[in-house]
């Protein structure tokens, strides 16, 4: 009997400790205060932005510096999160993943984009744009928008055209500078049927290599050389597998700025505006900037003795261009004439 009462209080002590302390009635009987700190992540956007070069490059900063106007001017509630040297993917997968809405945003070398648009090979072509006036000329004239409009096809919104700079070669064992000295070598060129032209036209080999394999295959001696901008081949430190550089800026690596466009047509107006807006003035900035970030790796790898460094003569210049008249020639067709006759004037205009 004892027992019986002792276990009744017990539970009964329970009970009331439960209602006094752990539960309010009148709480409960209230609707919840709004939370505006809960509110905001729920209604935050992300944009996850891939891509395959280097933090310390044109196309890194620049896209640090997009992500962060962005979060700035939507008061956080776009969150552009940056995943850099192929941490998520490589440059052979970001674009079906883009495609599919697996990520949102990346900025790939124009070239990536030949094996679906074969007329964007207009871009790869060796000394087609002969200053950096005639690249923006290129980017933000008739060239670019009828690029951009192409991409539309495919489900994707193509934004702006970004700037890197002019591609330099290296080689493991001599300087580039006479055309038979690409006999026989062996370069990594990114996937365009007009680069591995390019080099066939002096007599070298190609193979088509992801830009993150590209050190591995230096050093494995798969390919002996490899062509790409200073700050690539700084931050990626291929000086470490290369002994020699010319300086030759026979053609331009820049990159073309796309978002899925199911995703984009998700946002609202006032945030597509932003994003417009953010990319417009990063555009600007990275037209600038790249031009003094290439020069000041030029300057490091000179200041620490990482490669020999050569520089084309003008008479070995005009002797490259005269072998590339047959690209040229081969790709007219493909690239179309109104893009051609458009090269043709621009190098009119800026030679």
């Amino acid at each position: 009997m004892r027992t019986f009462i002792a276990l009744t209080l017990l539970i009964g002590t329970g009970i009331f400790t439960a209602l006094f302390f752990g539960f309010d009635l009148k709480e409960a009987s209230t609707t919840l205060e709004h939370d505006d700190e809960q509110t905001g992540i729920r209604d935050e956007t992300i944009i996850t932005f891939s891509h395959v070069v280097a933090e310390d490059t044109p196309k890194g900063r620049a896209a640090r510096r997009f992500a962060s106007l962005v979060e700035e001017r939507t008061d956080g509630e776009i969150k552009v999160e940056i995943y850099s040297n192929a941490s998520l993917y490589n440059d052979q997968n970001e674009y079906e993943a883009l495609k599919n809405g697996q990520i949102q945003m990346i900025a790939p070398a124009t070239s990536k984009l030949t094996e679906r648009f074969p007329r964007w090979q207009v871009l790869d072509l060796p000394y087609a744009f002969p200053t950096y006036e005639a690249i923006q000329e290129a980017y933000e004239g008739t060239i670019g928008e009828t690029l951009l409009k192409e991409v539309e096809q495919d489900q994707m919104k193509g934004l702006t055209f970004w700037y890197n700079g002019y591609k330099q070669m290296t080689h493991t064992n001599q300087p580039l500078l006479q055309t038979t000295d690409f006999e026989r070598a062996h370069f990594r060129v990114m996937p365009s049927p007009v680069l591995k032209s390019q080099f066939e036209s002096l007599g070298a080999s190609a193979s088509e290599l992801p830009f993150n394999k590209t050190y591995t295959n230096l050093e494995v001696d798969f390919v002996n050389g490899q062509e790409n901008t200073l700050s690539n081949i700084y931050s990626k430190k291929l000086y470490e597998k290369q002994n020699h550089l010319t300086v030759s800026n026979h053609g331009y690596l820049g990159y073309v700025v796309l978002m899925n466009e199911a995703f984009y047509e998700s946002l609202s107006e006032e945030h597509q505006v932003i994003i417009e807006q953010a990319l417009t003035e990063t555009t600007d900035w990275i037209r600038r900037h790249s031009i003094e970030m290439n020069d000041a790796h030029l300057r490091a790898i000179k200041r620490d003795n990482l490669m020999d460094v050569h520089y084309l003569p003008n008479r070995q210049k005009q002797a490259w261009q005269q072998r590339f008249e047959t690209v040229y020639n081969e790709y007219e067709l493909m690239i179309g004439h109104h893009l051609m006759r458009e090269v043709k004037r621009i190098q009119n205009e800026y030679n």
